[in-house]
């Protein structure tokens, strides 16, 4: 028996003061479901999640959720007003017997539920808004960037998490291989409309060109069929007009036709100029020291850069990759250690913070006051590869429209300001790149073409990104900087990183790999060694370990209580059927560790 729709949304239309965003638009969203809701930055993406939230009220049409149904978003800019902490605001509306889900949640996406709100930045109260979301553990999660702000090992967790769920999800992300890995299902909005495929992500270019592929062939037909008509109307009309009206009247429905098609928006006209040739040799560092007081950030680093290189630097937030790069183009210092620049260096930064943007001037003056691009006595051009353009036309390069040109820098979205940026850095000359999460709210087809320019552009290019699928494109050399001030240099890009780091482990003596419980330990067997997937399996299951063992400690904290049972009965139930489930994955977790232990002997 087909079961019924979590969420329905039918034949809505929504206008906002003008255009209308969408028209006679439904979607369906079914128990089970996985699904990545992908399109253009400004495409609709988030207001439609908006609307099957109930944040944000459609003009017609209606938004229905099943009887009992539970559906919770993630809030892009939480309002915390009232709540003292992250934890606070994380937990409310939770039990008592439920709120250590937070700490449990803050430990995967790496937050401290103890932070003041007062002095939380903006991905401290995102990954609050994630958490709260995660520890509700509602029947349909809708996601909006939930990867944004997080390290490469919180993005992994929640991929875990999330592949694990019962529960339906819709998800916006930027981030490829988090997609591939989680979507079973696409939704795809495009120009108003929003069309489903039972595929996951991994196949949604394919869809995506054979879709415009198709619509090509059509308009190409529809021109033809119009051409063909008209001629007959210059040739033949004057003698039989009492009797081909309707012909006319035909040939004027085919050229409204042709007016109501809404054309697909272009790609950026984004370009890298090379700048002089450096010299051979780029960047050149010999035992790189730092500290932050007791906290050290590197410990005998070398590395030598040279011409064309791509070097990613990876790793968890705050372990200092911003840092070590600040030291190689020599903006900090080293505590020890020396840095040596090769010749003819020109050096463009995309900044991660957007500091180079000022929020409140409008996109025209932060292009036309910055020094490096005015031209003397032309206040409405902007020099751009050592060539004079106006200000509007170079901006409309980068997508925006005469209306946003005027408009102050703090009204555009994430992508949009990403994009400012990059006609900024692409309107100098260089020959060194350095890219601080440069796909941070880009869409997918502006990431893609970001991705093409840096496979042409011949200067060095140094990047900091979270995102594994980005690197693999991307990088030739990957420094993976694992604390303590241990940064590590391997080949290639995120995936080479983790088979060499896997072959690694897997060579190490037995003394140095991780012991769960040594009471458990068991004699070794010759047997066959392991897979790809077991090694990784094998090398995180400590982890998972750990983390159902603090779990199944908080729950016996909160039930040793012994008010618990009197007084909440029903939260005294619940807190023993989580410590039950919870204790049975970490029986199940022990047993798979020791299984792949004996087989890696």
């Amino acid at each position: 028996m087909a079961r019924a729709p979590l969420l329905q949304v039918s034949d809505i239309a929504l206008t906002f003061g003008g255009d209308p965003v969408f028209s006679d638009l439904s979607v369906v969203v079914q128990p089970g479901d996985r699904v990545a809701l992908v399109g253009r930055n400004g495409s609709g993406k988030s207001t439609l999640m908006k609307v099957m939230a109930g944040l944000v009220e459609a003009d017609t049409g209606s938004v229905t959720a099943a009887p009992g149904v539970s559906v919770g978003y993630m809030e892009q800019d939480p309002t915390m007003e009232g709540y003292a902490t992250l934890g606070a605001y994380a937990s409310s509306g939770l039990d008592v017997s439920e709120a250590w889900k937070v700490e449990a949640v803050a430990e995967g996406l790496k937050f401290d539920p103890d932070r003041e709100v007062g002095v939380a930045s903006g991905g401290e109260r995102r990954r609050a808004a994630l958490a709260k979301l995660m520890a509700e553990a509602p029947e349909l999660m809708l996601l909006d960037e939930p990867t944004n702000h997080l390290d490469i090992e919180a993005i992994r967790w929640l991929e875990r998490e999330l592949s694990q769920t019962k529960a339906a999800f819709v998800l916006i992300s930027h981030d490829r291989a988090f997609l591939n890995a989680l979507t079973r299902a696409t939704l795809w909005v495009d120009r108003g409309q929003v069309r489903r495929q039972d595929r996951g992500f991994a196949h949604f270019e394919e869809w995506r060109e054979k879709a415009w592929e198709e619509e090509d062939q059509q308009r190409h037909k529809l021109n033809r069929k119009i051409k063909a008509e008209a001629r007959w109307a210059v040739e033949g009309i004057s003698a039989r007009r009492k009797r081909n009206m309707g012909r006319v009247r035909a040939l004027q429905d085919l050229r409204a036709e042709r007016a109501s098609q809404i054309k697909r928006q272009g790609t950026a006209a984004m370009a890298f100029e090379g700048g002089q040739t450096s010299g051979k040799k780029v960047i050149e560092a010999v035992g790189l020291k730092k500290a932050f007081g007791d906290k050290t950030i590197l410990r005998g680093f070398d590395i030598t850069v040279q011409r064309g290189d791509r070097v990613a630097f990876v790793g968890p937030n705050g372990v200092g990759k911003t840092s070590l790069i600040n030291m190689l183009l020599g903006k900090a210092e080293p505590d020890a250690g020396t840095v040596k620049h090769g010749t003819n260096l020109e050096i463009a930064v995309f900044d991660q913070a957007r500091a180079q943007l000022n929020p409140d001037t409008t996109l025209w003056d932060n292009l036309t006051t910055d020094p490096s691009m005015a031209v003397s006595g032309k206040a409405d051009q902007i020099m751009v590869r050592g060539q004079p353009k106006h200000v509007v036309g170079y901006l409309k390069e980068f997508l925006f429209d005469e209306r946003q040109v005027r408009a102050p820098v703090r009204s555009l979205s994430g992508g949009e300001k990403a994009r400012l940026l990059l006609a900024r850095l692409m309107a100098r000359e260089s020959n060194v790149l350095v890219l601080d999460e440069p796909t941070n709210d880009l869409d997918i087809e502006t990431m893609d073409l970001l991705q093409d320019l840096l496979g042409e552009y011949p200067g060095t290019v140094l990047l900091v990104s979270h995102d594994r699928d980005f690197i693999d494109r991307v990088a030739t050399t990957t420094i993976a900087m694992e604390g303590e001030g241990r940064a590590v240099t391997y080949a290639g890009g995120w995936s080479d990183y983790q088979n060499q780091k896997a072959d690694e482990v897997a060579q190490a003596p037995k003394a140095d790999k991780p012991k769960v419980k040594a009471e458990k330990a068991k004699p070794v067997s010759k047997e066959a060694g392991l897979s790809f997937t077991e090694q990784h399996r094998l090398a995180e299951l400590p982890g998972v370990i750990a983390r159902l063992e603090a779990e199944i400690s908080k729950l016996g904290e909160l039930m040793a209580d012994p008010a618990l049972f009197t007084d909440h009965p029903v939260k005294f139930q619940k807190a023993t059927d989580a410590l039950l489930e919870r204790q049975e994955k970490l029986d199940a977790a022990e047993e798979e560790w020791l299984m792949l232990e004996e087989k890696a002997g």
